[in-house]
């Protein structure tokens, strides 16, 4: 996994962010109904951090539960969406393997992101989730099930390539979660994790670090 097709995940984002929902959702109300249940559902009090926030469906929802909600994405075009969207949150454009906070939080969310991050970054990203957390912390995440893979146009090992509505393709990492595999990988990196299905499409997983760990 080259960082060519990091920057061109990152491209992707930037020039899908004015179609994204349409694409991503389909009907956006119904979308809300459904982020509105799921974060209902976490709780998510206190300090909250969303990594990969998009345009902003997820951070809506988290700021009418969480004390305050910093949202993060590398792309601006997406953040300014959100910005307008969910304009009790705090907003940075930054790339998440190269940001870093003084400030800890009690929840870190990220929706449709975690499949996105390459076999080589992984135990990276999660340590850095560690030391993200204030004591009692909890990681929240959605994404996509490994069922829902045969839709993707597979170019590589964990690379599929993806076509914005004008007919510009771009390369972008995708790994699917298999929820039992998931858990397991994460205990082997000190992590208590648990995962439900919510639909056929989506998994909602929980993590926290392991006692000792």
């Amino acid at each position: 996994m080259s960082d060519d097709v990091l920057a061109e995940q990152v491209g992707y984002y930037r020039h899908r962010a004015g179609e994204y929902d349409a694409t991503a959702y389909g009907d956006v109300a119904a979308a809300r109904e459904r982020i509105a249940r799921l974060v209902a559902r976490m709780r998510p009090a206190g300090r909250v951090l969303e990594i990969a926030c998009g345009t902003g469906l997820w951070t809506e929802a988290l700021t009418g539960h969480a004390g305050s909600v910093l949202a993060i994405d590398a792309a601006p075009e997406t953040i300014a969406i959100a910005r307008e969207r969910a304009p009790g949150a705090t907003f940075e454009v930054a790339d998440v393997f190269a940001w870093s906070t003084a400030e800890r939080f009690d929840v870190v969310f990220f929706s449709a992101w975690l499949s996105h991050v390459p076999e080589r970054r992984f135990a990276e990203f999660w340590d850095k989730l560690r030391g993200l957390l204030a004591d009692g912390g909890r990681v929240w995440f959605l994404d996509e099930h490994v069922d829902e893979q045969a839709k993707e146009a597979w170019v590589g090992d964990e690379i599929v390539e993806r076509t914005l509505q004008d007919g510009r393709t771009f390369r972008i990492v995708k790994q699917f979660i298999d929820p039992a595999s998931l858990v397991e990988r994460l205990r082997g990196l000190g992590w208590d994790c648990r995962i439900e299905r919510d639909g056929a499409d989506w998994i909602l997983g929980e993590a926290r670090p392991a006692a000792g760990r």
